[in-house]
Formats: C-alpha cells, structure tokens, sequence
C-alpha cells in the first residue's frame, strides 16, 4: 500500500494560506453588504458632522484639502451651498464627500468644496471601504449618489482624484471618469537629505546650489524664515498677493488670488494648525547686505500627517533673478523639513521644469464625471471634451506654447 505524506511546515503553510483567503473572502462579503445596506444622507451644514468628519481625516492617506479646518475656512470665505453627502451602513460611517454647489451657466455643479484652489482630492472613507475599494459595486454606489443629489445639482463633478495614492485604490475610481489634464509631481523624503538627493541628479543638484549661493552670498547673503508670529504669517501673504498679481499681469493671464473670498481662505487657513499639521505657513528667502530686509521668493506649505504639499509660491523678479531664489527655497524648505517625520513634498499640479527637476514621482488625476440631470448630461459631455482637448494640447510643447501665447493676448 502506498501513502502520502505531506511535510508538516507545508500543512502549516497550507493553513495559513486558506484562513488568509478565508479573512479575505470575508471581508469582501462584510463590503458587498454594506454596499446593499448604503444609505446617503446630504447635509448642508458641515457642523453636525464635525465628529465622525474628524474621525475619518485621522487616516494620512485622506487629503488635506477633504480635511474639516480646510473646507470649514472655504466654506466660511465663500459661503456657497452645501451638499455633503455621507454614506452609512447600519450606525458605522463609510463615507464623507465634502460637496458644495457651484452656479455655473444655469446649471448647478456639485465639486468638492475648495476644488479651485485644492491640489490632490481623495474623499474620506473608513478603513473597511478603503482597504477593499476593488469590492465595491460602482454602479450602486452611483445610482445612490445621483438619487441622494436628485433636484440639489445638475452635475456632480469631482475633480483631481488620483485613481491610486500611496498604493491604495480609490473607492470612486469606478464611477464614470476623464482623466485630468493636470499631473501632480512628488519627492519622496527618505532619512537624511542626502538619500532624497540620490533620487535626483545630486551632483548636478549640488552644484547649481553651490552657484545659488555664490551668488547670494554676492549680494550680502540670506535668511531662510519660517516665521511663528501669526501676524508676519499674514503680512507675507499679502505680499505673496501683491507678487503674483504683478506676474500674471506681465503675462496678460487673469489673476486666480484677486477675489476677496479667495484672499479671505487663505487667511483663514493660516490660523489653522493642529500638532504638527497645519492649513498653511509661509516661508521665505529674505536678502541681507545689498537687500537688507527684502524678501526674493516666498512660499506657502501645508501639512497633514506625513504628506506637505506646496501651494504656491511667487519671487521678487527685480532682485537677484540670476539665483533663481524661487528654486533655491525649495532646497531649504526640503532639506529642513528632513528628521521632521514627513515621507512626502508635494509639489502640486501642473507641469513646470522646476518641479520635473525635483520631483521623481508623477501621478494623474483624474475627474468624477456623473450627470445628475438631463442638463447634466450636456455638461458633462462638455467637460470631457474639453478637459481631453485641453490634454492633447498640453502634451504638445508648441502647440502648448501657441495656445498660451494666444490666451496672453485675449487677456
């Protein structure tokens, strides 16, 4: 007679392999039938929400800018209607989309609130619907999105969304989507300054610094600030207003920061910080020497957990245009913020040389196109075809360029 024998490490292995497949069969079920229980509620307050909103923000890998101190400072600069839509099976959360309704056109369009002015949008989702996001049924969850926005908006359009970030799926990346003609470009931080320069060109990286220097020092040299005091916080914001707007109008292109409301948020964001995250902090290059007290390049930065993201940023082209004192900030803001317990530098949306030149990681965005209404339809049609000609035309340098020339001389 013959036997078989099985090694015992391998029945250990075999065991192990099917309670894994077991946990996750489960798991996949427990989210299909929270996915059948869903129910969306809209709120148009953001206060009834605050404690389960600033429980779901705990996860890092949810956006500041779906953060509660973030939208509360937008919503309180604009004041526009709200629609925040909440997603719940039995008594546990699922969701939380900050939503607001944007007039446009006779239509009304529901964005995340800030959208304009937001560089990365994730939506807040619990831990269970995060972790298997593959599981959920996206014609469901849109079925009971255009029914929970039924007669509030026309559109819900919800733009930015990386499909994937930081290696986990988005919950909406099944919902009907466009892909966003804008990237964002990231620098990973790793333990010492020197390691993050390895992902670079760091000798080339190093000398153009030594040559920024040389010629700072030229002139007198500088400080690098990061400075406490709320009120210098705000005063430099106000220059960074005066700064741009001299820029774009060199450029004949429209002002983005002019309207009061948009200045009024950004303001307020200074005075939100909590630990160690902060809606925004201004730092700056500032002359000595020659140009004692001058400020060369200004930056704003935001932090939630490990993840800063730069939100703008404008130079003094009279001073010392040949150090190129913008770049030469962002080698003083990252290396500073090394031993700081950050993993990433996000340098935003947008494709410039200087963020391709620091940053090794690019990630497409993409926008949530779903038609609440027969106008609706019509306007989300619209939207793709001019976000994918906007895409065709920012993929061709000259064509690119042609456009913006011509944008220039209409403005």
């Amino acid at each position: 007679m013959q036997t078989q024998r099985l090694d015992v490490l391998e029945q250990k292995f075999d065991a192990v392999a099917q309670a894994e497949a077991g946990i996750s069969r489960l798991r996949q079920l427990s989210v299909k039938l929270a996915m059948a229980e869903l129910d969306i509620q809209l709120f148009d307050r953001m206060e009834p929400l605050e404690e389960e909103w600033r429980a779901l923000e705990r996860d890092n890998l949810s956006s500041l800018h779906q953060s509660y101190d973030w939208c509360a400072a937008w919503v309180a600069a604009f004041r526009r209607p709200l629609a925040i839509l909440r997603g719940s099976s039995g008594n546990r959360t699922a969701f939380i989309l900050p939503v607001e309704i944007v007039a446009s056109r006779g239509m009304r369009i529901a964005k995340f609130i800030g959208a304009d002015h937001s560089n990365i949008n994730t939506g807040l989702f619990s831990q269970d619907f995060a972790a298997d996001s593959d599981t959920v049924d996206s014609h469901h969850l849109a079925a009971r999105l255009r029914a929970a926005l039924a007669g509030k908006a026309d559109l819900l359009l919800l733009q930015n969304i990386p499909l994937e970030w930081r290696s986990r799926r988005n919950m909406l990346s099944g919902l009907p989507m466009v892909q966003n003609q804008n990237h964002a470009y990231q620098l990973p931080l790793f333990d010492t300054f020197e390691k993050t320069l390895q992902q670079l060109n760091a000798k080339s990286r190093r000398k153009k610094f030594r040559a920024q220097s040389r010629r700072l020092e030229a002139v007198g040299g500088f400080d690098y600030i990061a400075p406490e005091a709320s009120s210098e916080q705000h005063e430099l914001l106000d220059m960074f207003f005066r700064l741009k707007s001299a820029r774009f109008a060199s450029l004949g292109l429209p002002d983005v920061f002019a309207d009061a409301e948009t200045k009024a948020f950004l303001h307020g964001l200074i005075d939100k910080r909590n630990g160690d995250n902060f809606g925004l902090q201004m730092r700056v290059l500032r002359l000595k020497g020659d140009y004692e007290g001058r400020i060369a390049a200004l930056s704003g930065i935001s932090r939630k957990g490990d993840h800063v993201i730069c939100q703008f940023g404008a130079i003094d082209e009279d001073l010392v245009a040949d150090a190129s004192p913008g770049e030469f900030l962002f080698w003083q803001m990252i290396s500073g913020l090394h031993g700081q317990g950050v993993a990433l530098f996000d340098f935003g949306l947008g494709d410039q040389t200087y963020k391709r030149s620091w940053a090794p990681v690019e990630t497409d965005h993409y926008d949530v196109v779903l038609p609440i209404s027969g106008i609706g339809i019509a306007a989300g049609t619209a939207h793709r075809a001019i976000t994918r000609g906007k895409a065709f035309i920012k993929a061709r340098p000259g064509l690119y360029k042609f456009a913006q020339n011509i944008r220039a001389k209409v403005g």
